[in-house]
């Protein structure tokens, strides 16, 4: 990790659960990383800088690409760094699936659930701007109705906890056996959430004899080797360098995307997020890449999954 080139760089904040999902698969891999720490809430220039616009978190970045989306930070960190695996059984294809709930429909029933059982102690600032994101332009009524419905809340979390518990409860240290894989980082991200954000949060867990000790099992695999990097430094990085994403569309696209394209990019959902706009330089059934240029960065290649995108063509 001596070459600058092909340094990771992470753009985050520490309370981000999805931050925490890909410091765990830090830790999966044994990477060392430079550390960027960005403002929990917009604006974020240093890091729209980069992305052409995009504000979630977390950002990766390797010399002038940057890969949006923990999704897609994971799909590259397992091809550049295959040992050891994310995947360390022959359920890959199922794995995959599986993290499309994780990191979807569970992630926002829990942020949902968190959201609600705070309640008015949520500073104003941060309920609308996440509230907005992950409960639509309505966002307020949408949190009133949260808080009236934690206990049906809880009782939609408890179930997949009890799954969980279930999967460990044969004594295994992770959930696919004695190596941690991809899915364990998936999982526990919305447990640590639980755990951390939430009053009632270490007492609902200790229901789950068996998933606590598999919690206890993932803590111990650390966040690899940190290192802070300033955001100024990140910058200047990428703009030194040139991006290495190949080129090229696979066969079959279902939008009939060719290199060269002018296209946007953005989450497919209404979070009232800007669109992230370039010329496309690869696609295939998982990942999207874009190319864009600017004065204060120079030329980049930025990188979403297919999955939970939306790709608008100009």
């Amino acid at each position: 990790m001596s070459d600058p080139t092909f340094e990771v760089i992470f753009h985050a904040y520490p309370q981000s659960p999805v931050a925490e999902k890909v410091r765990v698969a830090f830790g999966i891999k044994g990477l060392a990383w430079r550390k960027v720490e960005i403002p929990r809430l917009p604006p974020k220039p240093m890091l729209t800088a980069l992305t052409g616009g995009y504000r979630r978190t977390p950002v990766m970045q390797i010399g002038a690409d940057i890969y949006c989306d923990s999704q897609c930070i994971i799909l590259e960190l397992e091809r550049r760094f295959p040992s050891p695996t994310f995947m360390p059984t022959s359920d890959q294809g199922l794995m995959w699936c599986l993290s499309r709930w994780t990191d979807g429909a569970l992630f926002d029933q829990t942020v949902r659930h968190i959201l609600g059982a705070a309640g008015d102690q949520l500073d104003k600032d941060f309920a609308a701007d996440r509230g907005r994101l992950y409960l639509g332009e309505d966002w307020a009524a949408a949190l009133k109705q949260a808080n009236a419905d934690l206990p049906h809340l809880v009782s939609q979390v408890r179930a997949p906890l009890s799954w969980l518990n279930t999967q460990m409860s044969d004594g295994r240290a992770f959930l696919l056996g004695p190596q941690p894989a991809a899915i364990d980082a998936q999982f526990y991200h919305v447990v640590w959430f639980l755990r951390g954000r939430w009053a009632d949060g270490p007492s609902f867990l200790s229901e789950f004899k068996d998933l606590v000790r598999w919690e206890a099992n993932v803590q111990g695999i650390g966040h690899g080797t940190c290192s802070d990097m300033d955001p100024q430094d990140a910058i200047l990085r990428a703009k030194s360098l040139e991006p290495t994403s190949e080129t090229g569309v696979a066969p079959h696209d279902p939008q009939g995307l060719s290199v060269g394209q002018p296209v946007t990019v953005q989450p497919d959902v209404n979070g009232g997020e800007q669109p992230v706009a370039g010329t496309l330089r690869y696609a295939d059934a998982e990942t999207v890449v874009i190319e864009r240029s600017a004065e204060d960065v120079g030329n980049l290649c930025v990188h979403f999954p297919r999955s939970g995108y939306r790709i608008n063509l100009l």
